[in-house]
């Protein structure tokens, strides 16, 4: 049981879209992300995802609709739901995610960016 200083763990990785895992808890990791740009539309069949913007502003396409999470907010994606996150204007955004420990980065959607291999800092 350590204290984590999240901000330090954003600080030990620059690549965007490659989430890092800095804890775990009860079948699920705790994961950092920076994002930026767009990445891919997909879903999770049997996995919810929880959202928390750290640094700037997540734009997260729905079919239906488009949410836009800012600095301090946290959204939760239900399984199954197809979702399309992506930053605007170039802007770097710094995520923190928690997902079950067999979530696949991109679901069952083949995509070159997908890391599936995802390592802890």
């Amino acid at each position: 049981m350590n204290t984590i200083n999240i901000l330090e763990k954003f600080g030990q990785f620059e690549e965007h879209w490659t989430p890092k895992i800095i804890g775990e808890l009860n079948g699920q990791y705790v994961k950092l992300a920076k994002l930026k740009d767009d990445f891919v539309w997909h879903s999770h069949e049997e996995e919810d995802e929880l959202f928390m913007v750290f640094k700037g502003t997540l734009i997260m396409e729905f079919r239906d609709r488009v949410e836009t999470i800012k600095e301090g907010e946290t959204l939760v994606v239900p399984r199954r739901i197809e979702h399309f996150p992506r930053t605007e204007n170039g802007e770097e955004v710094w995520v923190l995610l928690f997902e079950p420990r067999e979530t696949k980065h991109t679901g069952e959607v083949d995509f070159e960016r997908a890391v599936n291999d995802q390592r802890w800092i």
